[in-house]
């Protein structure tokens, strides 16, 4: 990924750490200065420059915090949001070759034809599930299979996500990159397939709530805890 600067020189001695803070926020998502000057260990106006340059190549995009966040005293942070043309820096697995193939292969097969192909493409999320968990069995379900969506580049990583009312606590399975975004677009089916083996591998309904294909910032998957469940 490059970034270019005004001098080659500039290049040079920028670029890694730019790399770095677009890669910390494609991980941990949204981020303030104050966030991303902490997780890189440099100066607050070292990284306030880098994300000006960014912002201006438009790799970034500096949005309001949400109303829920936490305020303190005068204008709240702004947080730092990758864009899609920050996005296209980092590698994706599929591209025009891709949907051209799917495109036909809808064509000749189907709609289910496409889905069966997806299911066939996420079969690594039950293949290599209890592998992890048996190198990790302190890993709830949900982190193993963040874990197992990491190492496919998918930046996964789980919070905690209590339910209104009380009827139930859950975990929110956060996915910052999808190598497959850019197909997933026109075919949905890419979506579903994961879905789909993501409840298998996990026993239970998940609901899907946002997904980079269709323009959220981040993919999100909502996993109930049926034991929590009030009756």
């Amino acid at each position: 990924m490059e970034f270019e600067g005004r001098s080659s020189s500039a290049v040079t001695d920028d670029q890694p750490t730019r790399e770095r803070v677009v890669r910390s926020i494609l991980v941990n998502g949204p981020s303030t200065a104050a966030d991303l000057a902490e997780r890189l260990a440099l100066t607050p106006a070292a990284v306030r420059r880098h994300l000006d340059h960014l912002i201006g190549q438009g790799a970034l995009e500096a949005r309001d915090p949400r109303p829920t966040a936490t305020r303190g005293r005068g204008r709240p942070a702004k947080v730092f949001a990758i864009t899609e043309t920050g996005r296209d820096h980092f590698d994706q697995q599929y591209d025009d070759l891709a949907v051209q193939a799917l495109r036909y292969l809808a064509e000749t097969g189907g709609d289910e034809a496409v889905l069966e192909f997806a299911r066939r493409r996420v079969a690594f999320i039950e293949r290599d599930y209890e592998t992890v968990i048996a190198a990790d069995p302190d890993l709830s379900p949900a982190e193993a299979l963040a874990r197992v969506l990491s190492s496919e580049g998918y930046a996964a990583s789980v919070r905690s996500l209590p339910l209104l009312d009380g009827l139930a606590a859950a975990e929110q399975l956060c996915q910052q990159h999808c190598p497959v975004s850019h197909v997933a677009q026109e075919f949905p089916q890419l979506c579903e397939a994961e879905t789909e083996a993501i409840g298998r591998v996990l026993g239970r309904h998940v609901q899907r709530l946002a997904t980079i294909a269709h323009g959220d910032g981040v993919c999100t998957t909502c996993i109930p805890h049926p034991e929590r469940i009030s009756t």
